[in-house]
């Protein structure tokens, strides 16, 4: 089991490119990124290869967007389209539900559908670079890691308490081979 990434809980669409390990791709086969798209927003009611492929490419070209705000840059142009018509694929409605006060809400036109499921996850993008989070969004510096998270405390570098176990430990065990060799 993964932890999450701080930030995970606010935007499915960090979660989505956190989905993509080095060592592990929680999207690698229709079943488990269907699973993925039950736990962590619309679900598509069926996933062949070819939608799978929509997903992970969307998955890219987010990855991108979260890259370049972070690093200040521009985005691939390719990647900025990707999400840009990801969001268009399904024609939902901006809405208002009561639940203990107002809350904005998408409505689908296609309820179930993929196109669904990559429209909120190309709006959520957007609304994360583009929001409050957007300056917020780091690359974990732990060597290996290649998970992004939010970053909300200002001595925060890492994506989980296990990359900064890891960071730790590699600097002990660096000073501890420094020390022993420079007592030779």
């Amino acid at each position: 089991m993964v932890t999450a990434a701080p930030g995970e809980d606010r935007s499915p669409a960090l979660a989505l490119v956190n989905t993509r390990r080095l060592t592990a791709d929680d999207l690698a086969a229709p079943g488990t990124a269907a699973a993925w798209l039950r736990e962590h927003g619309p679900a598509a009611a069926a996933l062949g290869a070819e939608e799978l492929s929509r997903l992970t490419d969307l998955r890219t070209a987010v990855r991108e967007l979260l890259a370049a705000t972070a690093e200040n840059r521009a985005p691939d142009a390719a990647a900025l389209e990707t999400v840009n018509a990801a969001a268009r694929a399904d024609a939902a409605t901006l809405s208002l539900a009561w639940r203990d006060g107002p809350v904005r809400e998408w409505r689908s036109a296609r309820p179930g559908s993929l196109d669904e499921a990559v429209a909120a996850l190309a709006r959520d993008a957007i609304e994360v670079v583009s929001g409050e989070l957007g300056p917020l969004v780091r690359p974990c510096e732990a060597h290996g890691c290649i998970r992004y998270y939010v970053r909300e405390h200002a001595r925060r570098r890492w994506c989980s308490t296990t990359c900064g176990d890891r960071v730790r430990a590699a600097r002990h065990q660096r000073l501890v081979v420094e020390q022993r060799d420079g007592s030779r």
